[in-house]
């Protein structure tokens, strides 16, 4: 059964089209390293506002920073905040939901209380607060370890309500007869038949967290020394790019955002019907 599952993601056209685009930013990011000089990136490092050309591929922008170099180090660097803070926020939200939902009681009461006291409080809001209150002081490593402790509550719920199910199983229930302690149930149990839904939720909790990073980051409270996407669209609007017809500068880090957002958003779509067999028949 698992092997059919596994051959379908082979089969899905939306999970094998965005596994494409993502694989071509990654090797578009480790390429660039490799053949171009990525301190074209700092300031003042070729002549400010020229136009595409040999030298510059994709222009530069009124600081004087190669758009190309901006975009090979930018790109990797947008991708990690999604990483690091959509694995922070599975992670924490896998944990709170697998307690909760095997232990019940007091401990489901206490965390069902703690993510529904969370999910009403407007994640954006603590977001600026948190941000301003840690600006020129924040990385993009930072920034990521920030979304992803807010990001978790979500999860929480879905993977509770999902393990809720799973807590009622045969298997789960054969284990907790045969002695089995609470940690292995939960573990090598529970764990691993989620591990579908995980996945689906990671690529969502990814495209979460780049959309926070970069709106924060269009409002000047991101990494101001790292050229990351986000950050590249601030100075595009502080320096009034549109206005000056730098069209250039517009165009390039927007079209890597959305190529990235495309790919995530194909990708998620692929692994839905991976972990939802109604949507894999649908499909087929």
């Amino acid at each position: 059964m698992r092997s059919l599952r596994l051959g379908y993601l082979g089969r899905s056209l939306p999970f094998l089209g965005g596994m494409a685009m993502l694989v071509a930013l990654l090797l578009f990011t480790v390429a660039g390293r490799l053949a171009i000089d990525t301190s074209l990136a700092d300031p003042l490092s070729v002549t400010p506002n020229q136009p595409p050309s040999w030298e510059t591929p994709f222009g530069s922008d009124s600081q004087g920073r190669d758009l190309l170099a901006v975009l090979v180090l930018g790109t990797w660097l947008t991708v990690k905040v999604g990483l690091l803070a959509g694995a922070m926020g599975i992670t924490l939200g896998t944990a709170a939901g697998l307690v909760a939902a095997y232990c019940g009681g007091a401990v489901d009461l206490a965390l069902r209380w703690l993510i529904d006291v969370g999910l009403t409080i407007p994640p954006l809001l603590l977001l600026i607060i948190i941000a301003s209150g840690l600006r020129g002081h924040l990385d993009s490593t930072g920034m990521a370890l920030i979304i992803g402790m807010l990001s978790w509550f979500g999860p929480a719920r879905q993977i509770r309500a999902q393990a809720l199910v799973i807590r009622q199983s045969g298997y789960v229930l054969t284990a907790r007869l045969s002695g089995r302690s609470g940690a292995k149930i939960i573990f090598l149990e529970m764990l691993p038949n989620l591990l579908p839904f995980l996945m689906a939720a990671l690529v969502l909790a990814c495209s979460a967290a780049i959309l926070s990073s970069v709106g924060l980051e269009a409002l000047g409270l991101g990494p101001m020394d790292e050229p990351t996407l986000g950050m590249t669209v601030y100075w595009m609007l502080y320096y009034t790019a549109f206005m000056r017809g730098l069209w250039w500068w517009i165009t390039a880090p927007i079209v890597m955002l959305v190529i990235l957002f495309v790919a995530l958003y194909l990708i998620s779509q692929g692994l839905d019907a991976f972990a939802n067999p109604r949507l894999r028949q649908r499909s087929s």
